[in-house]
């Protein structure tokens, strides 16, 4: 009898530790993806040059910018709609977004100006 009982209290704690660890597991891969989200929207910045475009785990789909940025959560502007949608960073499933830098547009003017110079000058020497 007393075996019985003793094998059943092991099996239960065997049982509630795996558990417990598998949730701990869960719930830490989660805190993990929040943090990340959070880095990555702190990266991108706020306003109107901060497009991003946000799935939620319910599977709803958010597009526009970044209007605020908080310690739990985030704020999208729709363009379209100017609707503000609170986020938190918790229940974002996957961000995309992009910001070119003032670096960056400078490049790609530079670049573009560069290249219209170009054609100019190779269409003027093939006469």
């Amino acid at each position: 009898m007393f075996k019985k009982y003793l094998v059943l209290s092991l099996t239960v704690l065997v049982v509630n530790l795996s558990l417990g660890s598998t949730a701990f597991a869960e719930t830490s891969k989660e805190v993990k993806h929040a943090e990340k989200v959070k880095v990555n929207i702190t990266k991108l910045g706020t306003g109107r040059d901060s497009r991003v475009e946000v799935k939620l785990r319910d599977k709803t789909k958010l597009k526009g910018y970044v209007s605020e940025i908080n310690a739990n959560n985030f704020v999208v502007v729709d363009d379209k709609t100017g609707a503000s949608n609170e986020v938190a960073y918790s229940n974002a499933k996957q961000v995309k977004g992009n910001n070119l830098s003032n670096g960056v547009k400078i490049a790609l003017g530079v670049g573009l100006v560069a290249a219209f110079i170009i054609i100019i000058i190779i269409a003027g020497n093939s006469d």
